[in-house]
């Protein structure tokens, strides 16, 4: 049976500029033949993986490492350990497993390894010490010659490391090494591209820096620029396929549903960083409606294909919610399951109470998801 755990989001953001271009300019995109604000899954995920760290949503141990610099981090590992003959080792024994170093030390392209897999390494060096005393030290050797003076049973050990370490962001989010396919993990969660449900025009502010230690004959500014920016209630959506969530985190279900409970706390909590100081546009969701699918994921971003238009005597945040209930309403009785069900949290007090649970606070929403997620999972 598929088990879809959906995320409906409706997010106001003051004048902000959260995630730009190469122009320095806020993304955007045609929608419905619109202009419309943009914020890219890739930024929305980043800001998902630092929610969960800083605020500990996720243990320590099941956690992921994006990074080039897996020697400088396994060297951390064995200080103990004399730095020239670790660093030999270290490369016999990251060779061994198909990983190549470039000259500075650093892997080709970034890695996304969980915890357990980076101490699984270190493990692994200290492990056999001896045997992989003949590693190629300072003079430089091809990766093949590198992972052959690796014995055969370290070889095994060191493929065998890359499973994914039980890392919930890595399980979540998944992993491609283009040259190593078999370690490669398909992502649990998509995460859609946040638009704007109405109309977005760029904004730009021009801006002057006085110079504090200029003197009476020094007239005019320091320096001047400008800074685009814009405002827009965005539509958020991702979906978590439960049972693959599980497949990736081995078949540990407690992990599993804490992994849920934590990326449903991450989710709404997720703001990004881009030129925050400048603008400081932290605005949680106004509305979070999560549904949990049994046939197939049903983004619901069409019903912002007309775009809402502003009024005055209503919110865009609440005219968006509507917006949203109404085409769920349209869509479910031609393609939603009979066992499809829904639990919200409603700021504006639009989202019809007939179309689910509704909960008072953030925990309580996480806790729902857990608790229906786990039945529907079994024992």
């Amino acid at each position: 049976m598929s088990l879809f755990v959906e995320f409906h989001l409706i997010q106001n953001f003051a004048p902000s500029n959260l995630n730009r271009d190469d122009t320095g300019a806020p993304k955007d995109a045609l929608f419905g033949g619109h202009r419309r604000a943009r914020v890219s899954s890739q930024c929305f995920k980043r800001a998902i993986r630092l929610t969960a760290q800083e605020q500990s949503l996720v243990a320590p141990e099941f956690r992921g490492v994006r990074t080039k610099k897996l020697k400088a981090l396994l060297l951390e590992r064995l200080a103990g350990r004399d730095r020239a003959e670790a660093e030999a080792r270290i490369e016999t024994a990251l060779a061994a497993a198909g990983l190549k170093l470039k000259d500075d030390g650093k892997t080709e392209y970034l890695l996304f390894l969980g915890e357990a897999e980076i101490a699984g390494f270190a493990a692994l060096i200290e492990q056999h010490w001896d045997e992989l005393a003949g590693a190629p030290g300072g003079e430089k050797k091809g990766k093949k010659e590198a992972k052959a003076s690796a014995p055969a049973d370290v070889q095994k050990k060191a493929k065998a490391l890359l499973d994914g370490g039980k890392a919930v962001d890595v399980a979540l989010f998944g992993r491609m090494l283009a040259d190593m396919p078999e370690v490669n993990q398909d992502a649990a969660c998509q995460v859609a591209h946040a638009i704007s449900t109405h109309r977005v025009e760029r904004e730009f502010d021009y801006f002057t820096a006085v110079d504090d230690e200029g003197g009476p004959a020094e007239t005019g500014a320091g320096m001047i620029g400008q800074v685009e920016f814009n405002s827009a209630t965005f539509y958020r959506y991702a979906v978590v396929d439960a049972h693959k969530l599980l497949d990736n985190l081995q078949q540990d279900r407690e992990l599993a549903l804490s992994a849920l409970g934590a990326f449903t706390q991450a989710m709404v909590r997720a703001i990004p960083t881009g030129k925050q100081n400048t603008f400081a546009a932290h605005n949680l969701p106004s509305f979070v409606g999560v549904c949990l699918r049994h046939g197939a994921p049903m983004s619901l971003a069409n019903a912002f294909e007309r775009p809402v238009a502003p009024r005055a005597d209503q919110p865009l945040t609440a005219q968006s919610v509507a917006a949203l209930a109404a085409h769920e309403r349209q869509l479910a009785p031609v393609y939603a399951d009979s066992r499809d069900t829904w639990a919200y949290l409603d700021l504006t007090d639009t989202w019809p109470e007939q179309l689910g649970n509704r909960v008072g606070r953030l925990d309580d929403l996480s806790a729902w998801v857990c608790m229906q997620v786990a039945d529907r999972l079994g024992a």
